[in-house]
């Protein structure tokens, strides 16, 4: 009698400057001096690329860095400054043949028309590799920079109460309203409108354009694209979620939802709490990944991972805290914690190196071997696009006449 085989985990790393710990920039693998050069970021994806991991996200944000929620801290200690997520990706992706390249956008101030063209062009430019992390902001600074609202400031004890959720939901409901455009934007192309017979003179079929006309509150986008149906057709929507109002967000229009569980009960609450919006939401049989977010110090021995966090926590002058679980220890014991999260319903993990040029290669030449020993990730990329290493299809054209 054979066992049942166990189940396939999938991987993903968020790149977020030199490392998530704020003082990551400090140790001597950070190579602070290359933080806003190409090579730096192409090498941490070759990395990544190196361990068969399924994609990595780009953080990216609308303000400089901060320790504080929702306003500057003016410190001159930590890394400040980004470079954009979207064109870091670009520029990555002819240098990587496999992993998925998905950069972080905030719905709440750019325009969906401008990111479904920046994407699609993205999963050209990679030949269907292509996603993007959606967020939204409630920060009165960053609405400063574009001078079109206007945000009071608020605590995040204050997203909690009657007045806070309110907003939240406001928040959460744009960024749906965005996504859906993008989305329509994205299908706007049918995949054969392109002619190109040079004999006849006909580039495009313009009976295959087709004009969106979303019309909502937040947006009024006509369409079409400008830019081609790209080739996976619908490239992967992620977003992080913390509470009801995004699991909402995750539950009506995402592919991958990221999530923060300390542990395995909590874990299975909030996959549970995700399949119930989902179905709420009319989308029940649609495939939904939802991935747990751990920050890793991962060493060959748990002391070293406990010590270099405690000396990192030194260099900053405080302790460092994560909305995520906090792991520090051998790649083993991460193994163990990702396949006991596994059981309670995560398919997949994004993890998050604490010092990138140390705790990635500890993902990529530790862990994944761990992982592949113990049968539960790939040996080889199986799929040539982001959704097929997902196991997603690519998805019909929603315009596109039925037989």
């Amino acid at each position: 009698m054979s066992s049942t085989p166990p189940a396939q985990l999938h991987l993903a790393v968020a790149l977020d400057g030199t490392g998530w710990h704020p003082a990551s920039w400090r140790e001597q693998a950070a190579r602070p001096r290359d933080l806003f050069t190409a090579g730096y970021w192409a090498d941490l994806v070759a990395e990544a690329e190196r361990g068969l991991l399924d994609f990595v996200t780009f953080e990216d944000g609308l303000a400089l860095q901060s320790s504080r929620y929702g306003e500057p801290d003016g410190r001159t200690d930590q890394v400040r400054g980004r470079l954009d997520a979207v064109l870091t990706a670009s520029r990555v992706a002819p240098l990587t043949r496999h992993i998925g390249l998905v950069p972080t956008v905030t719905a709440t101030h750019t325009e969906p028309f401008h990111i479904s063209k920046a994407i699609a062009t993205l999963d050209y430019v990679s030949t269907g590799r292509a996603g993007l992390r959606v967020q939204v902001s409630a920060r009165p600074h960053e609405a400063a920079h574009f001078g079109r609202r206007a945000f009071p400031p608020i605590t995040t004890a204050e997203l909690q109460d009657p007045a806070g959720q309110e907003r939240l939901t406001e928040l959460f409901d744009e960024a749906a309203d965005y996504i859906e455009v993008v989305r329509r934007l994205w299908d706007s192309w049918e995949d054969d409108a392109e002619i190109r017979d040079v004999a006849t003179g006909r580039f495009i079929d313009r009976d295959k354009l087709h004009h969106i006309d979303f019309e909502g509150k937040h947006f009024s986008v006509k369409g079409p694209s400008i830019t081609p149906r790209p080739p996976q057709g619908q490239p992967l929507v992620t977003a992080l979620a913390h509470q009801a109002v995004p699991y909402r967000l995750v539950a009506r229009q995402a592919d991958v939802g990221y999530v923060t569980p300390h542990d395995a009960d909590q874990a299975r609450a909030l996959v549970a709490e995700i399949r119930t919006a989902q179905e709420s939401a009319g989308r029940a049989d649609d495939p939904l990944h939802v991935f747990g977010d751990v920050v890793v110090f991962l060493d060959d021995e748990r002391t070293a991972a406990e010590d270099r966090r405690a000396r990192l926590d030194a260099l900053a002058g405080e302790p460092y805290t994560s909305d995520a679980r906090i792991f520090a220890g051998t790649p083993a014991q991460l193994a163990d914690l990702l396949q006991e999260f596994a059981e309670a319903g995560l398919s997949g993990f994004r993890l998050r190196p604490a010092v990138a040029g140390h705790d990635l290669p500890g993902i990529t030449r530790a862990l994944v071997p761990e992982l592949q020993r113990r049968g539960v990730f790939r040996t080889a990329y199986e799929a040539g696009t982001l959704r097929g290493l997902l196991g997603l299809a690519r998805p019909a054209n929603r315009y596109a006449a039925t037989a």
